[in-house]
C-alpha cells in the first residue's frame, strides 16, 4: 500500500510538472514578438544649376561649407553673352537715333527751302491773277480774243496749283514724319530695349546664389570646366528640414498612424532616443510588395513608406544616420 501511494504521488507530481511546462510553453509561444524596424534620416536637398552655358570661373564655397540664403556660390564666365549685350546696346542706340529723327522732323535747311518755294509760288499766283484780271477786262471791251483770255486763265489756275503744292511740301517739312512713322520708330526702340533687358537677365544667371540656408554636400564640375544649360553644379542640403524614413510592411504598421508620436534610437548619436511624429504614409510601388507563396493562409503584403519628423531639433543629426524602433507583432 505504501509503495502504491508513493507511485501515485510521484505520478501526480509529474503530471503537475508537465501541465506547468505546457502552460509556460504556451505563454512563450503566444507572447507578442518584437521586430526591430530600421530607417534612416533624410533631408531636403536642392541642386544648383544655371540657365546659361559657360565655364566655371570661380567657386565661392567648398564641400562641407555652410551657406546662407542669397550667398554667392558660383561665377560662370560667358564671353558670348557679353558680346550679345554689346550688339543689343548698339541696336538700341540705332533705334533711339531713328526715333529722335522721326520726332525732330526735317532739317531746318529743308524747312527754309520749302518755305521759300511756297513764297515764290504765292508771288506767281499774284502776278497771274493780275494778268488774268487785265486780260478779262480787255476781253469784256472786245479788245482781245477769247483765246487770249483762256490762256491767261489757264496760267492763273496753274500758278494756284503750284502754290498749293508748295504749301503742302512746306507743311510736310514743318510737321515732320507721319504718326505711323513715329510709332514704328518707337516700336523699334522698345524692341531694342527688350533685347538688352533679355541679355542682362541672362548675364545675372552667370552669378548663382543659394536659395536656402544649408550645407554644400557635393560639387560636380571642376573650376574651368564647361557646363551646359541646366547642368547641375552643386547640391545643398537643408539641415533644418530633416526627417526619418522607414519602409514598413503593412502587417507591421501597427500603431504607425498619421500624427502618431513614437520613439526611435539613433546609434550614431550614442543611441540617443528621439521623439518623432508621423507626417507621411504612402504605399510603395508593386516592386515592394511581398508575394504570398501559399494559396491558403497567406496574402500579398504591401510595403509603405513612412516619414516621421523629430518633435524637437536634434543636435548633430545628419542625413543618412540610421534610426531604429521596435514594433510588436501579435
Amino acid at each position: 500500500m505504501k509503495k502504491g501511494n508513493k507511485d501515485l504521488r510521484t505520478g501526480l507530481i509529474a503530471l503537475i510538472v508537465v501541465v506547468v511546462l505546457i502552460f509556460i510553453v504556451g505563454i512563450i509561444i503566444n507572447r507578442p514578438e518584437s521586430i526591430i524596424i530600421q530607417g534612416e534620416a533624410d533631408a531636403s536637398e536642392i541642386r544648383i544649376s544655371g540657365k546659361v552655358p559657360g565655364r566655371i570661373k570661380e567657386f565661392k564655397g567648398e564641400e562641407g561649407s555652410h551657406v546662407l540664403a542669397g550667398d554667392t556660390l558660383v561665377i560662370i564666365d560667358s564671353p558670348e553673352l557679353t558680346a550679345k549685350l554689346e550688339q543689343a546696346n548698339a541696336a538700341e542706340s540705332a533705334a533711339s537715333a531713328q526715333d529722335r529723327k522721326a520726332n525732330k522732323g526735317a532739317r531746318k535747311e529743308l524747312i527754309l527751302g520749302a518755305f521759300e518755294m511756297y513764297q515764290k509760288a504765292k508771288v506767281g499766283v499774284d502776278i497771274s491773277k493780275k494778268s488774268y484780271d487785265r486780260v478779262q477786262h480787255l476781253f469784256d471791251k472786245g479788245v482781245v480774243t477769247a483765246q487770249k483770255r483762256d490762256e491767261a486763265e489757264a496760267q492763273y489756275k496753274a500758278a494756284v496749283a503750284t502754290s498749293n503744292a508748295a504749301k503742302s511740301q512746306y507743311d510736310m517739312a514743318l510737321n515732320g514724319a507721319e504718326k505711323e512713322d513715329k510709332d514704328a520708330a518707337l516700336a523699334l526702340v522698345d524692341r531694342a530695349k527688350g533685347a538688352v533687358n533679355e541679355v542682362k537677365s541672362y548675364l545675372k544667371e552667370t552669378i548663382l546664389t543659394s536659395p536656402i540656408s544649408g550645407e554644400i554636400t557635393e560639387i560636380y564640375p571642376k573650376r574651368g570646366e564647361l557646363v551646359g544649360t541646366g547642368a547641375p553644379i552643386m547640391s545643398i542640403v537643408d539641415l533644418n528640414d530633416i526627417w526619418f524614413t522607414f519602409n514598413v510592411r503593412e502587417d507591421l504598421l501597427g500603431q504607425l498612424k498619421m500624427g502618431k508620436t513614437f520613439k526611435v534610437k539613433v546609434p550614431a548619436l550614442n543611441n540617443q532616443i528621439v521623439d518623432v511624429k508621423v507626417n507621411y504614409i504612402k504605399a510603395l510601388a508593386s516592386y515592394a510588395t511581398w508575394k504570398a507563396t501559399k494559396t491558403t493562409g497567406q496574402f500579398d503584403v504591401k510595403t509603405f513608406e513612412v516619414h516621421a519628423r523629430p518633435v524637437a531639433k536634434v543636435a548633430d543629426l545628419r542625413p543618412g544616420m540610421t534610426a531604429l524602433f521596435e514594433e510588436t507583432v501579435k
